[in-house]
């Protein structure tokens, strides 16, 4: 009597994208309790924690910006925007109006600001989920080498892997320059104020 003998097949490992439905639901569940996460294109990538200078940029930066754009505009922290299934929550986000006006999370910003010590990598990469959720001004506070990244002008473009789309404008701004929202074009706020 013969014994078959297995056939080799080589399978390739499927991976599992979340909704952002699947996501909130988790979330309600307590599954994420004590945990830095957010939803990138079906994925849920845990963030690092947050050190000292990062905090104190990210307040440094909320109360400049509003300052900067007074009390008809909202700047939320750390809040999910709803753009393409995934909820991205930056450090910094501004929307007109106030907490009551808004049922449910934004989908875009007038300004999106990632405080970036351990993560500028990781922040540049969700630009193009930023461009492609039509946020036309982002900016990106780089604290290991104390400047401001500006990131405006979305663009479609296929040879970006995730998301297709990109900012074509980026300016470096050190921290003796200013930066104008474009919301706001006849206001700056100084890089200095911002950083920690």
């Amino acid at each position: 009597m013969t014994i078959a003998q297995p056939i080799a097949i080589r399978t390739k490992l499927k991976t599992r994208r979340w909704t952002r439905k699947e996501y909130n639901r988790l979330a309600a569940l307590g599954f994420f309790e004590g945990q830095r996460v957010e939803l990138i294109d079906g994925k849920i990538c845990q963030m690092p924690a947050l050190n000292n200078p990062h905090m104190v940029a990210h307040e440094k930066s909320r109360r400049a910006l509003q300052n900067l754009f007074g009390p008809n505009y909202w700047i939320r922290y750390q809040g999910p925007l709803h753009i393409l299934g995934s909820a991205p929550e930056p450090d910094l986000a501004v929307v007109p109006g106030g907490p009551d006006d808004y049922k449910s999370h934004p989908e875009s910003a007038l300004l999106v600001l990632e405080v970036s010590d351990t993560t500028l990598h990781i922040d540049r990469w969700k630009g193009g989920l930023y461009a492609a959720g039509g946020n036309k001004d982002y900016w990106i506070l780089d604290l290991v080498n104390r400047r401001l990244e500006v990131r405006r002008d979305p663009v479609v473009d296929s040879t970006v892997k995730r998301f297709g789309h990109r900012y074509a404008t980026v300016l470096t701004l050190g921290e003796n320059q200013s930066a104008s929202p474009l919301a706001l074009p006849n206001a700056s706020v100084a890089v200095a104020d911002l950083l920690p």
